[in-house]
């Protein structure tokens, strides 16, 4: 177990690199291209851990002035996933969170209730995450391994519905992304999808941030929108004109940079994902499987890394918004674009749609981590992360997935869980009828139906 700790202790940037020159020499890719692999893949997540601190200790203190000049009254931090792993990693489901969540994956595999094989380790936190709640609600270690097993599976079976939108929409041919923060928010921007395509007028609006600098040039470009983002940050927190034009640079810095060290993740990670899925589908003829990976591969798209910007000031108004909300968002601003990702690809890079699921998204989330303080406390307590005061996170403390399953076994918030389980359940039930369908991104497929049909009728 201690071995266990001290590879969890090494962070995403050194597990995962070590995790892939193992599965490549697995797959015999030998070592010098199993090495290289994982090494890119280090670089990667370096370069991204680079990229998120610039937006922490930039944006994140913005933020926080932003909300105490405009005395929004919010007087508990999210502490964010940084926060709140170490809490998932430190309770006593930890000790057992990862056998367990790659136990219930190979059992789906060999039943064939899913095609995910997931090489993700370290966000297994998430799961963890849900088991530990769990268990510091109800006082059950038993029950907190349950919260694992079913998080596990659900999150597996969402990597499935979802591969098409990963495959279709960012490139990334044989690739999940079982997150627990970027795939649980997905089946609601499939129904309000469908939602918005039943409205007239609404329905045809469509925006993003490559039709706009079609439209306007050079001013449309990411790292002109980058900039205007900042200034408009820093100017409502209220900072001096300096300190306001050096946000905007690197803000713009920001819409720049998270893809190009994004290439070097999928640099290394795409060739070993395509040897194991070769090896799976020779052993197992028929079966097209995917390899679960982490959503940071989806930040490389520019509509991702727009929407992350944008919802840094509408994440703090829906918080202001939100009747009896104590939670100031702040350990999570700088990644909420794992929360929106998987709504750009199911809205194929629509913003204008994009800024309404994440609103909802975001919102109940933000609901969700309110009513989720005192249980979160009492997990911060017992694992040590705290001493006095409160905590929460967005990301884990506001699932709708640890949220229902603390709530039915240790009900403190019973219309909030029939308002939000009604909603989630359905939102999943038609995510699966859609998938089972063929719908989800069956859209791309007529429009593309219809360009060719077009063109024949021209003859061009």
């Amino acid at each position: 177990m201690a071995i266990l700790e001290y590879i969890l202790g090494l962070g995403p940037a050194v597990m995962l690199p070590l995790v892939i020159f193992i599965i490549g020499l697995l797959l015999r890719q030998g070592i010098g291209k199993s090495l290289r692999a994982g090494i890119t893949i280090g670089v990667g997540f370096v370069g991204i851990g680079l990229v998120i601190s610039l937006l922490t200790d930039n944006l994140g203190p913005a933020a926080q002035d932003m909300a105490d000049r405009f005395n929004l009254g919010l007087s508990v931090v999210d502490v964010g996933w940084p926060g709140a792993s170490p809490m998932a990693w430190a309770s006593s489901v930890g000790t057992v969170a990862i056998p367990v969540a790659i136990l219930v994956n190979i059992l789906m595999l060999i039943f064939k209730m899913t095609r995910v094989v997931n090489v993700d380790i370290w966000n297994i936190w998430h799961m963890t995450f849900t088991g530990a709640i769990v268990s510091t609600a109800t006082g059950s270690f038993w029950l907190g391994i349950v919260g694992v097993v079913v998080h596990s599976a659900f999150i597996y079976k969402l990597g499935d519905w979802f591969a098409p939108t990963v495959d279709k929409h960012f490139g990334l041919e044989g690739i999940a992304v079982p997150h627990g923060s970027g795939a649980w928010s997905a089946p609601f921007a499939v129904v309000i999808d469908a939602i918005l395509d039943k409205i007239p007028g609404i329905r045809k609006i469509n925006f993003n941030s490559t039709k706009i600098e079609e439209r306007f040039g050079v001013i449309g470009e990411p790292v002109i929108i980058g900039a205007f983002l900042g200034l408009v940050i820093g100017f409502l927190a209220g900072y001096p004109l300096s300190d306001v034009l050096q946000l905007a640079i690197q803000m713009s810095a920001v819409m720049v940079l998270m893809p190009n060290v994004v290439k070097f993740i999928m640099e290394g990670l795409l060739p070993i994902a395509e040897a194991a899925r070769e090896m799976l589908d020779k052993r197992f003829q028929g079966q097209n499987y995917y390899i679960g990976l982490d959503p940071a591969l989806l930040l490389g798209n520019s509509q991702v890394v727009a929407a992350s910007l944008i919802f840094v000031p509408l994440t703090l108004l829906i918080a202001v918004l939100i009747p009896g909300n104590q939670v100031l968002p702040f350990g999570d601003l700088a990644t909420i674009g794992f929360f929106v990702s998987m709504a750009v690809g199911v809205h194929k890079g629509n913003l204008f749609r994009t800024i309404i699921s994440g609103a909802v998204i975001m919102g109940i989330s933000i609901w969700i981590a309110n009513m989720m303080i005192g249980v979160h406390t009492d997990l911060a307590r017992q694992t040590g992360t705290i001493k006095s005061g409160q905590v929460t996170s967005l990301d884990q403390g506001g699932s709708p997935i640890s949220f229902i399953l603390t709530e039915l076994l240790h009900p403190q918030n019973l219309i909030p869980l029939i308002i939000i389980g009604s909603i989630y359940v359905f939102s999943v039930i038609f995510t699966y009828v859609q998938f089972k369908r063929n719908k989800i991104y069956a859209e791309e497929v007529t429009i593309m139906e219809e360009t060719v049909n077009e063109s024949a009728r021209t003859g061009q």
